[in-house]
């Protein structure tokens, strides 16, 4: 696993598939998603090499119920006493009481959907805080849920005005270039979900598959805005 600084308070955890991040508010920390179900001991030696402590993980932020997003993260919250925060369309698949919908796939897709069902299965998570749009996170000085469906149905992204910075999920991708994300349930529904992140023009763009941006993201947001 690879770790990126992507800003002195922010820090992006590169797996095999996708990626997590890790806020810092002083000593307080908070995970943005936690990989597969084998990330745990690799995101745990990330954090203590970045001079933290993982017993300061206070949440663990889950942008939608897909199982490279959430599947370290009930381990995670065990030992350290995390709390799971995830949107509430989505909180009964992360907790094993729903089987997500299959996406809708474009032909150039199937290649890569086959790739990407290699990710193991992630096991029953508890949802300790189930969220809606324009929820307070307790972090980042206010940082705010946007929910972004199309994706999944409880897909959001993650504002944190004051910093500029957004968290998009799978909503937005970079794959050598800004574009939507792949395997959508509703296409419709991310497209506009695409526009409504863009539309914040935040200057830091964190992606569930990609570099994140640091630089022109409003201009490079508006460029990939997808036309239906």
């Amino acid at each position: 696993m690879d770790v990126v600084e992507v800003l002195p308070q922010l820090h992006m955890f590169r797996f095999p598939i996708g990626q997590a991040y890790l806020w810092q508010d002083g000593a307080d920390l908070t995970l943005i998603d936690a990989g597969d179900i084998d990330a745990a001991p690799a995101i745990e030696g990330a954090v203590r090499g970045l001079g933290l402590d993982p017993g300061r993980i206070g949440r663990i932020v889950i942008t939608h119920g897909h199982c490279d997003h959430y599947g370290a993260a009930q381990e995670l919250a065990d030992r350290h006493g995390a709390e799971i925060l995830a949107h509430g369309l989505d909180a009964a698949v992360i907790r094993g009481e729903e089987v997500i919908a299959d996406p809708v796939l474009l032909d150039w897709e199937l290649p890569l959907w086959e790739h990407a069902r290699t990710v193991p299965a992630a096991p029953p998570t508890r949802v300790d805080r189930e969220l809606a749009d324009g929820d307070d996170l307790g972090f980042g000085a206010g940082a705010r849920v946007v929910h972004a469906p199309g994706h999944t149905p409880g897909s959001i992204g993650i504002h944190l005005p004051r910093h500029g910075v957004l968290f998009t999920g799978d909503c937005v991708a970079r794959v050598g270039r800004v574009m939507l994300g792949v395997f959508n349930i509703d296409r419709a529904q991310a497209v506009a979900s695409f526009r409504r992140l863009a539309a914040l023009e935040p200057a830091t763009v964190c992606f569930g598959h990609g570099e994140p941006l640091t630089a022109d993201a409003p201009a490079l947001l508006r460029a990939a805005e997808p036309s239906g």
